[in-house]
């Protein structure tokens, strides 16, 4: 794998004879719709396959899995314009096999809603050992609700690819918004607790999921202890063949205060789940000055601490599939940055004729670019996340020896982002 960076005069041409591949690999393997069109500052991966095959007539995509002795999701990875689907044609040059990947074996997990675009669901689940359904949330009766518009497909089609269903719960308020006063209800009550335990151990039996990810925010700091003991009861009830996952906040040292920080106690919750997701994101986001959204010094902050109270082979580094477009000047209380999708950030680059810098210190791209209002101009600035950025923290789970990476979230198809996953890692299977 190479990452090349787009430069002035470039094009798919000039970049496929320096690297002596066909133009239509890079075009396919990067997902390019418009081809013609490259930014300055724009990555692009270059792939190169250690063995191809062209299928013939009577081929189908299980019977080329067995001829190479290669499974079939991982043909789906190695050929993402398959899209996941098992559909191949006389004449279609399948990717094979790649070299070895050199950090060896990961797991990964991504969340969903329920209204996510199917073509893209399919895409994606190759790449995913887990994928977790956002949400089922608790009432203020003590009974749960499943996600809006239900989840018995999302689950039978996680299973349909190999991928381990895991049932999100939080506690929600009417708007959809993260409730401190639901979740901290719950926590204080003993009974409230059980009761909620009972309907999530038999809604994971008797959906078919593989487990519970907990994602209760704004928990208080007396509640700690009880949100530690949630997740260690639910983990004994369901036993050994289902798994507790808990997502927490982004603390850098034990006594970091805060909204987000109090309730989530590390050292307990390590203990009392099988693995963590750390939000190692959102330091730039929709209310805060312009800057990136995943600056790798504050990961390596996060993960620094929680290996230092936590089993590192427990640890999911948290990935944001997104970033921001900041309208200046910012001011205080007052902007809000709208999220933008990575795919849409490239895109806006072209439009506007903005080059896209770097920034090594955080490993972020950024862009700068203005609209023209009426006889005046407003300036936009854009961070989000590329192939280099991709690739220099995919590497940070093979350093400290974490279990994995955790995306939120994969409502949109980021084509860099797996390729170089794909490129890195062996994506273990449940």
């Amino acid at each position: 794998m190479v990452i090349y960076t787009v430069k002035s005069g470039d094009s798919i041409y000039s970049i496929a004879r320096e690297f002596n591949v066909p133009p239509s690999r890079i075009i396919i393997d990067n997902d390019l719709e418009n081809p013609s069109r490259l930014i300055v500052g724009q990555t692009l991966v270059i792939l190169f396959p250690t063995e191809t095959y062209t299928v013939v007539g009577g081929d189908t995509l299980f019977s080329i899995s067995k001829k190479f002795g290669v499974s079939v999701n991982q043909l789906y990875r190695n050929n993402p314009n398959l899209n996941g689907l098992s559909v191949v044609y006389p004449g279609q040059i399948l990717n094979i096999s790649y070299p070895e990947p050199p950090l060896g074996d990961i797991d990964t997990n991504g969340y969903i809603y329920p209204f996510v675009n199917r073509a893209v669901l399919r895409k994606t689940l190759p790449y995913l050992t887990y994928i977790s359904i956002f949400s089922y949330t608790i009432n203020a009766d003590g009974t749960i609700s499943e996600p809006p518009g239900g989840d018995e497909e999302l689950i039978a089609l996680a299973r349909e690819y190999g991928t381990a269903p895991m049932m999100v719960l939080n506690a929600l308020d009417e708007n959809g918004n993260f409730s401190s006063e639901l979740g901290n209800l719950m926590l204080s009550d003993e009974a409230f607790k059980e009761k909620v335990i009972y309907q999530v151990i038999e809604t994971v039996k008797r959906k078919n999921y593989h487990g519970v990810d907990l994602d209760f925010e704004y928990i208080s700091g007396e509640n700690a202890a009880s949100y530690a003991d949630f997740g260690k009861k639910l983990n004994e009830r369901l036993g050994d063949n289902y798994e507790v996952f808990t997502a927490l906040a982004p603390k850098t040292f034990a006594g970091e205060t805060g909204i987000l920080y109090d309730g989530h106690d590390y050292e307990a919750i390590g203990k009392a789940v099988d693995a963590v997701l750390l939000m190692t994101y959102e330091w730039g986001y929709t209310y805060s000055p312009p800057m990136p959204v995943a600056p790798i010094n504050f990961v390596r902050s996060v993960i620094e601490y929680a290996e230092s109270v936590i089993d590192p082979k427990k640890i999911f580094m948290g990935f944001p599939n997104y970033g921001y477009n900041w309208t200046l000047p910012y001011i205080k209380g007052k902007s809000a940055a709208k999220s933008i999708s990575n795919v849409q950030a490239v895109e806006l680059a072209g439009e506007k004729n903005a080059a896209i810098q770097y920034k090594e210190t955080a490993e972020a791209p950024f862009f700068n670019y203005y609209d023209h209002v009426g006889n005046g101009a407003v300036k936009h600035e854009v961070w989000f996340e590329d192939a280099r950025s991709v690739n220099a923290k995919f590497r940070l789970p093979s350093e400290y020896g974490l279990r994995g990476i955790g995306i939120w979230n994969l409502m949109k198809y980021f084509p860099a982002m797996w390729l170089v996953a794909n490129s890195l890692y062996r994506i273990n299977r449940i």
